[in-house]
């Protein structure tokens, strides 16, 4: 079994200091930004890979990764890294099962902020395709208006992606999908 990848905790942010380990994880689903590389073109580069807690939390259940803060010195347990992700993201738990089931399903999912949503998810890549669908996590409880539907389905066209509302924790379903479909009259 190869060795797990260290990754050192810093803030809210993990960086992967050694950009051959780095680059394999880019290559091997996306995980992660290259330092300073806005759409890297090609897998290998020379700087840090920094990733989110989402995915560290998700790379370290798969046990690829092993985190550290102070310099290395301590290993941080999976437990810490969750209540830290739950601090910064509203719903973690929710928004995980998502994230989990998407990558799972072996697509790449990436932040949707800039699109407004939750996740950004591609088939095939950033840098190789522009992502398909974005997705907004929505609990069986949450209320969600015609408007807000409407606002998310005009962006999505805008930005030509399929508008998705992922609903975990549903019945049998570990999440359930909504996909909207616009069309012209």
């Amino acid at each position: 079994m190869p060795s797990k990848i260290k990754v050192e905790l810093l803030e809210n942010f993990l960086v992967v200091w050694d950009p051959t380990e780095g680059s394999q994880l880019y290559k091997n689903g996306y995980y992660g930004k290259p330092l300073g590389i806005a759409k890297p073109k090609i897998p290998e580069f020379t700087v840090p890979l920094v990733l989110d807690l989402m995915e560290g939390v998700y790379l370290t259940e798969k046990d690829q990764i092993a985190i550290y803060e102070d310099s290395g010195k301590r290993k941080v347990p999976l437990v810490k890294l969750r209540q830290k992700a739950k601090q910064l993201y509203d719903e973690f738990d929710e928004k995980y099962v998502v994230y989990q089931d998407l990558r799972d399903s072996g697509l790449i999912v990436t932040p949707g902020i800039k699109f407004g949503c939750d996740f950004a998810v591609y088939k095939y890549g950033p840098g190789v395709e522009h992502a398909p669908y974005m997705v907004s996590v929505k609990t069986p409880s949450t209320d969600i208006s015609a408007t807000e539907i409407v606002k998310a389905g005009r962006l999505a066209t805008t930005v030509r992606k399929r508008f998705i509302i992922a609903v975990p924790g549903v019945g049998e379903e570990k999440v359930k999908y909504i996909i909207f479909k616009w069309f012209k009259a």
